[in-house]
């Protein structure tokens, strides 16, 4: 109890965002964050997998060995294992947000989120759909990161994904970029989080 409350009193708004792999999660996260002026920051997780082609170590994740996750893992908010590799958010630096009023957005999977929920009850968890099943396997393919045994893993996970993202606050369809990062925007303004984003 003395966490939730710790939590609780925290000036900013923690935000979970889901969806399945090639949703657009990244992507709208990224239009999110170009537009809001300093309000929102998103946390940066812990992953024992590697670098894909891109990616920037302490900017897009925190690559560690399975070894550094394990002695990692009293100082994460949540974890979870998410297609053979461990994922985990530190807490250490979503804390210090919330104390300086930010809206922290945590781009992780369900199993995650609802970790989250029962540390920080007051946390939005938000979920991004694709339009169709049949579009986002067509973006898993169109990334070009995995082969076929890899794009079936990722559909099966989704649809289980899609299932339990039944308990999450609100549910956005990422069929139109810009209309998607417009909801999310007005979302957040709805829930308190970063009221003006985007405003001229």
């Amino acid at each position: 109890m003395e966490a939730t409350t710790a939590w609780s009193t925290l000036p900013g708004r923690l935000v979970v965002l889901s969806g399945a792999s090639g949703v657009g999660k990244s992507t709208v996260v990224d239009r999110l964050i170009a537009r809001a002026g300093g309000k929102v920051r998103r946390s940066i997780s812990a992953t024992t997998r590697a670098p894909r082609e891109g990616e920037i170590p302490g900017v897009d994740y925190f690559f560690v060995s399975p070894e550094e996750f394990d002695a990692m893992r009293g100082d994460l908010l949540e974890s979870a294992e998410v297609h053979g590799s461990r994922y985990g958010t530190p807490a250490g630096p979503v804390r210090e947000a919330l104390g300086a009023g930010l809206c922290v957005i945590l781009v992780i999977d369900v199993q995650g989120g609802f970790q989250v929920r029962e540390k920080v009850p007051d946390a939005l968890l938000v979920f991004i759909q694709a339009p169709s099943p049949d579009v986002l396997e067509h973006r898993l393919r169109e990334r070009g990161t995995d082969d076929d045994a890899a794009v079936a893993r990722r559909l099966a996970n989704a649809r289980r994904e899609i299932e339990a993202s039944r308990g999450y606050d609100v549910q956005l369809v990422n069929d139109d970029l810009e209309a998607c990062v417009d909801a999310l925007i007005a979302t957040l303004a709805e829930h308190n989080c970063a009221e003006g984003i985007g405003d001229d």
